[in-house]
């Protein structure tokens, strides 16, 4: 006898499908909404026996969906005006408030020759081909943050670089949550860049503390041949938030391609980055500081996909516990057979400065070349006593001594920003979480 399995639905599964599929939508945008639905109604929200999610267990860490935010009012966009993670760094200004893109916060006149920036709405009315590239960058494995994401398709931003066009003044795209009531916010950017052309692109989180809003955001990338594309992130979300994201993309042909993110912020954080050379000779390099205390639960995890021969690629993120945090990471390096002369390296260093905080490392190698060089590491420690010893004896204070080492330790993450103005930011960010760290 043959009983038919079928799976439970949790309340939060329950209402993200009744309320994403409620959401209006033309033709041909709909259609790639419900299959993104469909999707997400077969497996429902990954679980620990979901290999990759094995440590980011969303069916236990997500019990309700909150309301879809509803946009941004002018109380909400007076709240907004007061939040920037990142200020002073030269920046174009791309604003959404809950989800919302706002046009009075924005800075979008005056473009540089070669650089079109519009809304994801405008785009989809305005350009047949723009369902099409936002599925064909669909990551190959089942995710159900991509997936609730593309169900919820409506806001966002479309980036374009023409060939040849090189844009000096980084594009900082802020993503605020304000208010006293938990949301669910989804917003999607999508940046094209042209052959042969250079382009900074940077993206901040911030919300209230104490409100368990949601977040839930997709970075889209399509780097052509010969293009050089810096992107740097800050996740500085309240500290009751869920926040769910992913850096999707591919490089091309003689490509550049370099992220950072910093994370601070968030009671549980996911940022997935399934990366793949599309092009030969391809170099890429992400790098990431997570800097955690009391209970955060935070998780990086990367997928490296050589598909084609030369590629270089480089992976270093540093991560610092307090308290009983909890950080995650897992690197995977793919190198396919015809990815011949691949240079791999993968770095993840961990700092334990609580007796109950806990690291989870992941590297791997999936090799199906033989002319290729590639290396992972992983390591977890605490502070170096000989270290602390040696700065103490000169007198210096504890908290200050221990704050020149993680400093240190963190730092060679964020040197890895190429534009001075936006690593001084970053570090400046850092070093606030830093001071505001007691020390028994």
């Amino acid at each position: 006898m043959n009983a038919e399995v079928k799976m439970m639905r949790t309340a939060a599964e329950t209402a993200y499908t009744d309320a994403l599929a409620a959401l209006p939508g033309a033709e041909p945008v709909r259609a790639l909404r419900e299959k993104a639905l469909r999707l997400f109604a077969e497996k429902g929200l990954p679980h620990r026996r979901v290999e990759e999610w094995k440590y980011t267990d969303l069916r236990a860490l997500i019990r309700e969906m909150p309301p879809l935010a509803k946009g941004a009012d002018a109380a909400a966009i007076a709240e907004a005006k007061k939040t920037n993670v990142l200020p002073n760094i030269g920046a174009r200004e791309i604003v959404f408030v809950n989800g919302a893109f706002v046009a009075s916060l924005s800075n979008l006149k005056n473009l540089e020759k070669g650089l079109r920036i519009s809304t994801l709405a405008d785009a989809l009315a305005k350009d047949a081909a723009m369902p099409a590239l936002l599925a064909k960058l669909n990551p190959g494995k089942y995710d159900a943050v991509f997936a609730l994401n593309t169900a919820a398709l409506n806001e966002g931003i479309v980036i374009d670089v023409a060939n040849g066009t090189q844009i000096a003044k980084p594009i900082h795209v802020r993503h605020i949550v304000t208010g006293t009531s938990p949301v669910s916010v989804f917003g999607r950017v999508f940046v094209k860049a042209g052959k042969k052309s250079q382009a900074t692109i940077v993206q901040s989180h911030a919300g209230p503390d104490a409100v368990a809003y949601q977040t839930n955001t997709i970075l889209q990338l399509s780097v052509a041949d010969d293009a050089e594309l810096d992107v740097v992130r800050v996740q500085a979300e309240g500290d009751k938030a869920i926040h769910l994201s992913m850096t999707v993309g591919a490089i091309g042909n003689e490509s550049r391609f370099r992220s950072f993110a910093l994370t601070t912020g968030a009671a549980v954080s996911r940022h997935t980055v399934p990366f793949a050379y599309a092009g030969r000779n391809a170099r890429a390099l992400l790098a990431g500081a997570t800097l955690l205390r009391g209970k955060q639960h935070s998780d990086v995890t990367l997928e490296v996909d050589h598909a084609l021969p030369g590629g270089e690629s480089r992976e270093l993120f540093k991560t610092v516990l307090d308290d009983e945090s909890r950080g995650v990471f897992q690197g995977l390096i793919i190198v396919r057979p015809d990815a011949q002369k691949t240079d791999g390296r993968m770095m993840s260093a961990a700092l334990l400065l609580g007796d109950a905080a806990e690291m989870d490392n992941k590297p791997e190698l999936e090799i199906f070349a033989d002319d290729v060089q590639c290396a992972h590491g992983a390591t977890t420690g605490a502070l170096d006593d000989d270290l602390m010893f040696y700065l103490r004896a000169r007198g210096i204070p504890k908290k200050e001594a221990e704050s020149l080492l993680i400093q240190s330790f963190f730092g060679e993450a964020i040197e890895t920003i190429e534009n001075g103005k936006i690593q001084s930011a970053v570090m400046a960010r850092a070093a606030a979480w830093l001071a505001e760290r007691s020390v028994p």
